[in-house]
């Protein structure tokens, strides 16, 4: 396929989302020599230098609709932002007057996406993603949902192989690289080259392996080679569904991308830019949009990208990050002790952080010095981009006869943990209804069931929507945007001891020295208590497990009901794939309509099934 060109001075790019534009002073006026004429260094020709900005943006996740994306908190209170027509007019904004732009979008794209485009297998995503002239991209682990294959058609385009085509045109594919420096095939995995793609694997052989798609491209900027590098979490594994991923591992970020750095500054690149599907957390409590890490000289930043940063090679001038959704801008020092710029965005195309490079034209390299990033709100208070509201109102019209069927209805608001960190009602509904579906000994044989937090991806709203469904109507778009990754149920054997690690692996000790909580969702019946000061591995009070009132016993056998995803051991729940006489079920959203359906008006269960010690 062929790369997105660059939109001035001639410029060819294709770079994935998410970077940042930056304006540069002219060089000062040499000094003078004591006599008053000019020195040795003033009569020399000041050194050519390019300007290049960088826009970048991370986790867009398929938000193509700009009243469902959310707000920014700014000084002057909460704005709505994000969404493709905002997005796209923001990035068209801060590229004028620049010469040299390119484009860049940090993992995510696509994936958990709501339902205007996850109905369409992401293609309307991509679409937009073409239209807003993105260069390049890394892949997040979202781009790995639905397997190796579809992340394969969705660069090189081809129709979905079961679904067909989605309206009148045939899918094109991606208009940008997207890059994937630390996934490699399997040694004895078979390699299937995709339809549309005349040149994949010609990388193969290079030093960094057979990667599933390239690990890096490079663009040309007035005549300096800028290079780009894609790594995503090397934690994918245990975040998408093994079954897409059997023939593939992903390696650790640092090693790939210093590999890829290696092997372009073999090719003559010395302007590199590292696209790191990982991230950090501001620890400062309720971090603004435009957070600056490096107040009082210390990184107030904690996560895996700051451990990442630190061990990157210093041939990379400027790390683009993404994943845990925060916005920062950070000088972070390379192993050589010299601050490099790292990036991140809000998710859903809130923010877009505008990055300036100035590159020495001569040696090719980044004065770093002179490198400077700030985030910026995609706010609603500008026009929308045309082209991406003409795509919108495309999708809709495909999309409307079912978006717009109403599939239940709901006494009030039932809400998700955003955090992920606490039970929540809606989680326990989802649970609700899995067991519900799974119950029947023809159907699984069911005894309770758990959902993980990852998996709501937006609450259920009361109010009605435009389509006019009125209030209290649930539609079928809104419950697939509430769970789009089309899992199945699988209900397993496991014993009550395996159950009780279940619970304490919903805790997980970080690299940082913090520990990340993901709270399960429960069905009725089952309950338990844990102590928020106790030890990892230690939390949950064993005798407090019971079901319908009886304690569960280590040594006794019960039924779970799973989606396929925790039923692979993903989000770290290992123990589920220990699970024994599987027996597959519906899809999760099949079982969470027909629930909703059979049991109108639904009120939202009171998450209290879980106790909270101290």
């Amino acid at each position: 396929m062929t790369s997105s060109p660059l939109r001035r001075g001639g410029i060819t790019a294709a770079v994935a989302a998410g970077t940042v534009a930056a304006l540069f002073a002219l060089p000062a006026t040499p000094a003078q020599a004591a006599d008053g004429s000019p020195s040795a260094q003033a009569k020399k020709k000041p050194a050519k230098t390019v300007d290049l900005q960088i826009l970048g943006f991370n986790d867009f996740h398929g938000y193509l609709e700009s009243d469902s994306a959310g707000t920014v908190l700014t000084k002057t209170g909460e704005v709505e932002a994000g969404g493709a027509e905002y997005l796209a007019t923001k990035l068209s904004t801060l590229r004028k007057g620049e010469k040299n732009s390119l484009t860049l979008a940090t993992g995510d794209q696509i994936g958990g996406s709501p339902f205007l485009s996850g109905l369409f297998k992401d293609e309307p995503s991509i679409d937009a993603l073409n239209k807003m002239k993105v260069d390049a991209a890394v892949v997040g682990n979202h781009e790995f949902d639905e397997g190796v294959p579809e992340l394969l058609r969705m660069q090189y385009g081809g129709n979905h192989p079961t679904e067909g085509k989605f309206g009148k045109t045939n899918y094109p594919g991606a208009n940008f690289k997207m890059l994937a420096g630390n996934v490699k095939y399997k040694k004895n995995a078979k390699v299937t080259k995709p339809k549309n793609a005349k040149k994949y694997g010609s990388w193969f052989s290079s030093s960094t392996g057979r990667t599933v798609l390239p690990p890096t491209t490079v663009k040309v900027v007035n005549g300096v080679k800028v290079g780009i590098i894609g790594v995503v979490t090397k934690e994918s594994p245990e975040l998408v569904a093994q079954a897409g991923i059997k023939d593939v591992t992903f390696t650790d970020e640092v090693k790939a991308a210093n590999l890829a750095a290696k092997d372009l500054r073999k090719r003559g690149v010395k302007t590199i830019v590292a696209l790191v599907h990982e991230g950090g957390t501001p620890t400062t409590e309720g971090a603004p949009f435009d957070y600056k890490c490096n107040t009082g000289g210390k990184t107030n930043l904690s996560g895996p990208i700051v451990d990442i940063a630190q061990n990157l090679s210093p041939s990379i001038d400027v790390i683009l990050s993404g994943h845990t959704h925060n916005s920062y801008v950070c000088d972070i020092k390379d192993p050589n002790g010299n601050p490099r710029l790292v990036t991140s965005n809000l998710s859903y195309g809130r923010t877009v952080t505008e990055i300036d490079l100035k590159i020495d034209k001569k040696t090719g390299d980044v004065i770093r010095s002179k490198s400077k990033a700030k985030n910026v709100v995609v706010g609603h208070k500008q026009k929308k981009d045309a082209a991406q509201t003409k795509l919108i109102a495309k999708w809709k019209e495909l999309a409307g006869p079912i978006a717009n069927e109403v599939v239940g209805d709901i006494t009030a608001d039932i809400k998700r943990s955003e955090s992920r960190d606490s039970e929540s009602s809606l989680g326990d509904l989802i649970a609700d209804a899995q067991l519900d579906a799974t119950k029947a000994a023809g159907d699984g044989g069911a005894q309770m069931a758990f959902m993980n937090p990852g998996g709501v991806r937006a609450d259920l709203s009361f109010a009605g929507s435009d389509a006019g469904e009125g209030d209290g109507k649930v539609t079928y778009g809104e419950s697939f945007t509430v769970q789009p990754f089309g899992n199945l149920l699988v209900s397993i054997d496991l014993t009550g001891q395996q159950i009780d690690t279940m619970l304490e692996q919903q805790w997980s000790a970080q690299a940082d020295g913090s520990t990340k909580f993901l709270h399960l969702g429960v069905s009725e019946g089952f309950t338990y208590s844990y102590s928020k000061s106790a030890a990892i591995g230690s939390k949950v009070d064993a005798s407090s497990i019971k079901l319908n009132g009886e304690t569960i016993q280590a040594d006794t056998t019960y039924r779970v009901t799973v989606n396929s995803f925790l039923a692979d051991g993903g989000d770290g729940f290992t123990v589920l794939a220990e699970g024994t006489n599987r027996a597959g079920g519906g899809e999760d959203l099949e079982a969470f309509n027909a629930y909703l359906k059979a049991n109108s008006p639904v009120t939202g269960p009171t998450p209290n099934r879980v106790t909270v010690l101290d």
